[in-house]
């Protein structure tokens, strides 16, 4: 983990975002909740639009709430029909 916190560190201040603020926990988990809901490239994916959401104003934490939602929903479909 230490790799990846230096990493995140380090891109962090090449973009001018205030590494503070970055969630650990809460980033890896959505990304890991869209991987098994969905498909493995889901995690991405689903972080990169978060932090779209993000950027135009919605918290980390309603995304993560929304996300959850989603993920709930998508449980329920029986894929085989």
């Amino acid at each position: 983990m230490n790799d990846l916190r230096e990493w995140t560190a380090a891109l962090c201040a090449d973009l001018g975002i205030d590494e503070e603020q970055f969630d650990y926990p809460l980033v890896l988990a959505m990304a890991r909740d869209a991987e098994r809901t969905a498909a493995k490239p889901a995690g991405p994916i689903t972080v990169y639009l978060i932090g779209m959401a993000v950027a135009q104003g919605l918290s980390p934490a309603e995304a993560a709430t929304k996300l959850d939602a989603l993920r709930q929903r998508w449980a329920r479909i029986d894929w085989r029909d």
